[in-house]
């Protein structure tokens, strides 16, 4: 847990633009150069920061088409369990796997081009995993708050 105020707003501002440089958080934060580096270097250490990416803008790049895919299993044995997710976790259109409670087992946050490729993605590379028993597809009309952002 960070209960450092100084670390709460620094990992703020570097959620918000991780290419800041650390002149500029010295500047927000009111702190040297390096002692910016230091707090940095201690989170990356402790695993609070686990990497830095870049965000890309889905319809840049032809895949702005949301489905949320809900799975259950054929059964939950350990085997179908590990099975499905070491096969799912794979598929390059599968952005986020959720193993929740309640009718369904898994919650799939799927991106492609459009239907066209969803049926595909759906035909040719979901339904022939295993331990699938059956799937039901949402689609995204309109995303309302799409955020990588944490409060801390």
């Amino acid at each position: 847990m960070i209960s450092d105020p100084t670390d709460k707003k620094l990992l703020a501002l570097l959620q918000e633009n991780s290419k800041k440089t650390n002149k500029e958080l010295a500047g927000k934060l009111g702190l040297s150069v390096t002692a910016v580096y230091e707090r940095i270097r201690k989170l990356e250490r402790a695993g609070v920061i686990s990497k830095y990416v870049a965000l890309v803008r889905p319809e840049k790049v032809e895949r702005s088409f949301t489905a949320f895919c809900h799975i259950k299993l054929v059964q939950h044995t350990k085997g179908n369990v590990t099975g499905f997710e070491s096969q799912v976790t794979k598929l390059p259109e599968v952005l986020e796997v959720f193993h929740v409670s309640g009718e369904y087992d898994y919650i799939l946050k799927v991106m492609v081009k459009d239907m066209e490729a969803y049926r595909e993605f759906m035909l040719n590379k979901l339904t022939t995993l295993q331990h699938i028993g059956s799937t039901q597809s949402t689609f995204v009309i309109s995303p309302v708050k799409n955020t990588t952002e944490l409060s801390v």
